[in-house]
């Protein structure tokens, strides 16, 4: 059997910013309004659909990227000092990277308390 996720909606308080801060973290484009939805196409397979109707719950986003993605992210960061990134859950949002898996990995705060986490390497 083969799965794919597709796209799963992001709850935000403001659809619009909150897809253009994921976008501009990985050189992405925002899509045009698809109904009530901002979306913004991950890869070939993966689009995430930012939606302001309801209550907004934080939530957690793992993505799996090559180390050119993670250089450019990772500079990005360090360029914008108001969002906040770090090594993870034990150590919070300390501007570092982790170096989990035999890869790195950083944790990246949204306006809405999401946490998207980019990592190098999987464990095996």
């Amino acid at each position: 059997m083969t799965l794919i996720l597709n796209h799963t909606v992001v709850r935000a308080s403001d659809k619009e910013r909150a897809a253009r801060f994921f976008a501009d973290l990985l050189g992405l484009d925002v899509g045009a309004p698809v109904g009530p939805f901002t979306p913004v196409q991950v890869n070939a397979d993966l689009t995430l659909d930012f939606d302001h109707r309801g209550p907004v719950a934080a939530g957690h986003f793992g993505f799996l990227v090559d180390d050119a993605t993670f250089d450019v992210l990772l500079e990005r960061l360090h360029d914008r000092p108001q969002i906040p990134f770090g090594s993870g859950p034990e150590g919070g949002w300390d501007r570092r990277i982790n170096r989990l898996c035999g890869g790195r990995g950083v944790y990246v705060g949204d306006p809405d308390g999401h946490s998207y986490e980019f990592f190098t390497a999987v464990p095996e």
